[in-house]
């Protein structure tokens, strides 16, 4: 799930709960969102009240039984995963009555329960119930529903089989096969249409927790973005910016953010930048077993990513012999735009979508046009070559969102 700070600093979680951003500066959460031609959905004003983001939202109220009963009693060998706020388990539903189901039958589900002890709450948990209980896009994952019974916060989402892209790129096992050049590119494509979506004109959310753990993949790959407690409502009228808390994951933060928790829909993009660089490197954006120097992932790698003649360095080995060098010089490229320290020199995600789309129209992506480094080496078993197979990916572990400062 990237690398997360250590020290949780501000505990208050101060997260969206769906209120105007006119209205909120100092709590800490973004959403960042852009514009997509994928979808044309009309979005309705932002709930200002929890009963109203409750009785507004397209969601199947849960009763706490019935996901008991759905995640057999919560076992332990139902979880998929644990993070920052609680445990996600894997349950069964009926497709037609959404009541519990047998183990194997009916609708897969993924069910996140909230740890009354853990770091994030109930704010957290009502910002995904109204964002995600809005909006419906291919790149973003799917809320069915929610439970908010007593003291029990839970939410319930499709299934996700292949898990998350942090899996697949830093795991390393049998289980895991590394992800082709192609299907990196795929999952780009399909991460950046979610955040444009985000960014339009219609939705107008600031995102601010884009990380490869909240990248999840279905059967087929194709990407879509997960929690979204830290999201937020971008700036309205004549404003530039929001002024939050400064929250996220360290390593992925856009430096003008951290420097003044001024938000907007460029700290998102800063974001895609260092996710699309881990996609290329295969390195994670913070990684302190590496060698002096080679630690913090921007750092390292942008001195090579405008030099054609260098950028092999930073280059996935893993990936040899699957791309040609003149388009891992416009991803390269592409990624160290989305990096400018000057937000005025970074694209929208409307222009990363469009640059990726054009990338993949010319048919570059892979090995048919243009010189490929390394072309004699024999190509490691990749993610392509596995997609016939039997086994899924484990789920990801939720998000901690945890604070920065």
């Amino acid at each position: 799930m990237g690398i997360c700070l250590s020290a949780q600093i501000k505990a208050e979680s101060p997260c969206s709960t769906g209120l105007s951003s006119k209205n909120v500066s100092t709590d800490g959460t973004d959403l960042s969102s852009t514009s997509s031609k994928v979808s044309s959905l009309s979005v309705p004003p932002t709930p200002r009240s929890e009963g109203e983001i409750l009785q507004s939202s397209n969601l199947k109220s849960f009763s706490f039984s019935d996901l008991k009963m759905a995640t057999r009693n919560f076992r332990p060998d139902s979880v998929l995963g644990e993070g920052g706020f609680g445990s996600v388990f894997k349950g069964w539903i009926d497709e037609q009555s959404f009541s519990a189901a047998k183990p194997g039958t009916g609708i897969v589900i993924a069910v996140k329960r909230l740890n009354q002890a853990g770091f994030q709450g109930h704010k957290e948990w009502l910002a995904e119930v109204n964002y995600l209980g809005q909006f419906y896009h291919p790149h973003l994952v799917k809320l069915i529903g929610y439970c908010l019974e007593d003291e029990h916060r839970l939410l319930v989402y499709e299934f996700m089989p292949r898990g998350s892209l942090e899996n697949h790129l830093f795991r390393r096992g049998s289980y895991f096969h590394p992800l082709s050049w192609n299907l990196r590119m795929k999952v780009a494509l399909g991460a950046a249409k979610g955040l444009a979506f985000l960014h339009s004109a219609e939705t107008k959310v600031i995102y601010r927790d884009f990380k490869t753990s909240n990248i999840l993949l279905d059967s087929k790959y194709n990407a879509k973005l997960s929690d979204f407690g830290l999201a937020k409502d971008g700036p309205t009228g004549d404003k530039s910016h929001v002024s939050t808390r400064v929250m996220g994951t360290y390593g992925y933060a856009a430096p003008e953010y951290l420097a003044t928790g001024h938000l907007t829909a460029k700290s998102d993009v800063y974001s895609f930048g260092v996710v699309l660089l881990e996609m290329l490197s295969g390195r994670r954006a913070v990684d302190k077993n590496r060698p002096s120097g080679e630690h913090n992932l921007v750092e390292w790698a942008k001195p090579y990513l405008a030099n054609k003649r260098k950028i092999f360095r930073i280059l996935d080995n893993r990936l040899e012999g699957q791309y040609s060098m003149d388009v891992a010089y416009k991803v390269s490229t592409l990624a160290l735009r989305c990096l400018s320290v000057d937000t005025k020199f970074r694209p929208t995600m409307d222009e990363v979508v469009t640059a990726l789309v054009q990338l993949q129209d010319s048919k570059e992506t892979g090995t048919a046009n243009g010189h490929v480094g390394n072309k004699h080496r024999i190509r490691r078993r990749s993610a392509n070559d596995a997609t016939g197979g039997g086994s899924t990916a484990a789920y990801p572990r939720p998000s901690a969102s945890p604070l920065y400062a």
